[in-house]
């Protein structure tokens, strides 16, 4: 039930914004990145959330 009045009161947020995109369903599946699905449920535009690219050190020391 208090998971219920959280999505609630999420969608709510979202949508008083004047938008709420969704990913767009391809083979029956929506794909996101957790960043990207954290955004989506902050409010955020999922969109414009990218990975960053790290480069591993090549030697230590």
């Amino acid at each position: 039930m208090r998971w219920l009045r959280l999505h609630s009161q999420i969608r709510y947020k979202i949508l008083e914004h004047g938008n709420f995109a969704w990913p767009k369903v391809q083979d029956g599946t929506m794909r996101l990145s957790r960043a990207q699905y954290e955004a989506l449920f902050e409010g955020l535009d999922w969109r414009r959330v990218m990975a960053q690219r790290v480069t591993a050190p090549s030697a230590a020391g």
